[in-house]
């Protein structure tokens, strides 16, 4: 979602010439291969094929791997974005060659040292010559950080871009009728974060809440993987709720722009349902998106609780 209007900025000026490198870190076709049509994204030039493990696993092959691409290629610049084990890694071995890095989605913070995007936003401001900053309050952070202002942009949000750019095509494919649910009448869930669906008396507090509010409200929930099988492990009843197998992002998109509620613990979620007018509940301790709280649409329910949940639903 970030990368996508990149590359149809660098592709329409002849000045550009970029080489497109998948990581791998995030590899399941259904999550993955399915952005790339959606998005019009063009075919990697590269794809490390990393998949999963540790974020030091991660980190140590996509370092490896992508020091060879620039030892060979050579770039003026490398471009990152976001706050995954990728960038930090692409970051990094750029670094170390002397490559200028720039990197997308600058200056976020959550300030939860225990976050492991956190430790990446952080260092990948560190390295980066080209801090590109989606909101003002990233500004302010980098700023208060003792950042050299000369290497901070406000740019605006990439992925909200994205949003917009797609969104007729999402609408036209009528997702919540695909489920059987109207619009505004139904909330969409999505939980992938360790705090939450490995800790299982978390876990288990948050699906209390979903299968009390899914009694009265439909709630679709397309599941990662990994979520899918720590629900299994606790053998929990779900009552009503639905579990879906993960969805195209033209799908998501067109169900979370007609969703009555978004229940998630996802980034990129609080960012489109404040531009979408869309409640929002973030199942997290912190964001590193606060402004979606001040100037959108987005709660946070710090710790999580099944009452906690319960309460900033009905409020």
């Amino acid at each position: 979602m970030k990368v996508a209007p990149i590359l149809r900025a660098l592709g329409a000026d002849d000045r550009f010439t970029s080489i497109l490198v998948h990581t791998g870190q995030h590899y399941d076709e259904a999550m993955s291969g399915s952005f790339f049509r959606d998005l019009d994204i063009p075919h990697p030039d590269v794809n490390l094929g990393v998949g999963s493990g540790s974020h030091a696993e991660q980190t140590a092959q996509i370092l490896v791997g992508i020091e060879k691409l620039l030892m060979e290629h050579k770039p003026d610049l490398v471009l990152v974005s976001g706050d995954v084990n990728s960038t930090l890694a692409a970051a990094l071995a750029a670094a170390k060659l002397k490559i200028p890095v720039g990197h997308v989605e600058a200056g976020l913070r959550s300030r939860d040292a225990g976050m492991p995007e956190e430790i990446n936003r952080i260092l990948t401001d560190r390295i980066a010559e080209i801090l590109l900053t989606p909101s003002r309050d990233g500004d302010e952070n980098l700023i208060a950080e003792g950042t050299d202002p000369s290497r901070i942009h406000f740019v605006g949000n990439v992925m909200i871009d994205t949003l917009f750019h797609l969104l007729p095509k999402a609408r036209e494919l009528g997702a919540p009728a695909l489920h059987g649910v109207e619009p505004g009448q139904y909330g969409v869930v999505t939980l992938h974060r360790p705090s939450n669906v490995d800790e299982p008396d978390t876990l288990l507090g948050i699906l209390a809440a979903l299968r009390q509010i899914a009694s009265e409200l439909p709630l679709l929930f397309p599941i990662h993987p990994r979520t899918r099988q720590r629900i299994a492990d606790l053998d929990v009843d779900l009552g009503d709720i639905r579990l879906l197998d993960p969805i195209p992002y033209l799908e998501m998109a067109g169900l979370v722009d007609g969703a009555a509620v978004v229940l998630t613990d996802s980034g990129g979620l609080q960012e489109e349902t404040t531009a979408l007018g869309v409640p929002c509940l973030t199942l997290r301790s912190s964001t590193e998106r606060p402004v979606t709280i001040t100037h959108g649409t987005n709660t946070l329910v710090a710790d999580r609780s099944t009452e906690s949940i319960l309460a900033a639903y009905a409020a």
